[in-house]
């Protein structure tokens, strides 16, 4: 007897679980050949506000693990993605991706996320200053977690671009919600299930499917997100972020060049932008030279 295949429900990913949007609404996507690859959720602002208070419940719990247990999930993430690459890179063959091209994608973002495991315990040492003062104080800074951040993910590469945005956000303690590309959101829901079924705790990284010029203007304008990171080309939702996000002095962050597939992209500033510099003073107890305090 022939069967019929069970067919892959593809949802969102809020607070480690797969709802699917409140609205009801999706999409297709479609390859070249017109073949229907997915329907995928058609996020609402709704969804986005649910990811938003799962992400800032998270954000506290994450900032405060240890940089080594940091290191360690996104390791593990990495071994994650090792034994599952098949999978994607066949998901990116469906969606018109040359098969060389898939192969080199998801082979990048398995040794990117290794590289970013790498700078979990290494960048608040490079980032860090002692600052000279002309008071008895000893004035140190370093890069704290700026919160909660909306992401704009690349529309291509789909896959590595979204791994390529999410690491350098969340290695420092950030949280973060992410808009998957629109064509090939496909990859991003795979990846969601790796993600859910890692360490990594949840409400972490939430990942939303949907449109750009439905969502865009939450993920800019939503009182308690703290920055917001676009990577598209789109001058007029450039214009919109720089607009909304002052409306509570929300960091705009733009990553604009096509460097994905290269080393720019595997790079520890990206860490830093996503950073606040905190500046601590601590007083000095002189000590005189008999050894009393004066």
């Amino acid at each position: 007897m022939s069967r019929v295949d069970v067919l892959k429900t593809y949802k969102l990913f809020i607070n480690g679980q797969f709802p699917r949007t409140e609205s009801g609404r999706y999409y297709p996507v479609y390859n070249k050949q017109q073949k229907l690859i997915a329907n995928l959720c058609r996020a609402s602002r709704k969804d986005f506000k649910n990811a938003v208070v799962a992400a800032r419940a998270a954000q506290s719990g994450w900032a405060s693990k240890s940089a080594l247990l940091k290191s360690q999930i996104l390791y593990r993430l990495a071994e994650m993605l090792e034994g599952r690459k098949q999978q994607i890179i066949d998901e990116l063959v469906f969606q018109d991706i040359p098969l060389k091209k898939a192969e080199q994608e998801v082979l990048t973002a398995i040794d990117r996320i290794i590289y970013y495991s790498g700078w979990a315990d290494k960048f608040i040492q490079i980032y860090s200053t002692v600052n000279p003062v002309a008071s008895s104080h000893f004035n140190f800074s370093l890069p704290e977690p700026t919160g909660v951040v909306s992401i704009i993910a690349p529309e291509e590469p789909s896959f590595l671009g979204l791994v390529s945005v999410i690491l350098p956000v969340i290695v420092s303690g950030n949280t973060c919600v992410v808009l998957a590309s629109e064509k090939y959101g496909v990859n991003a829901i795979t990846f969601a299930e790796m993600l859910a079924t890692s360490d990594l705790p949840a409400g972490v990284v939430n990942i939303l499917t949907g449109f750009e010029s439905e969502l865009l203007p939450h993920f800019a304008n939503h009182m308690d997100v703290n920055a917001i990171i676009y990577t598209r080309q789109n001058p007029q939702s450039i214009t919109t972020i720089q607009e909304l996000s002052s409306l509570n002095v929300k960091r705009p962050i733009f990553w604009q060049k096509d460097w994905w597939n290269n080393e720019e992209s595997e790079n520890p500033y990206l860490i830093l932008d996503a950073c606040e510099i905190k500046t601590t003073w601590h007083p000095i107890e002189n000590i005189g030279v008999s050894g009393g305090k004066y």
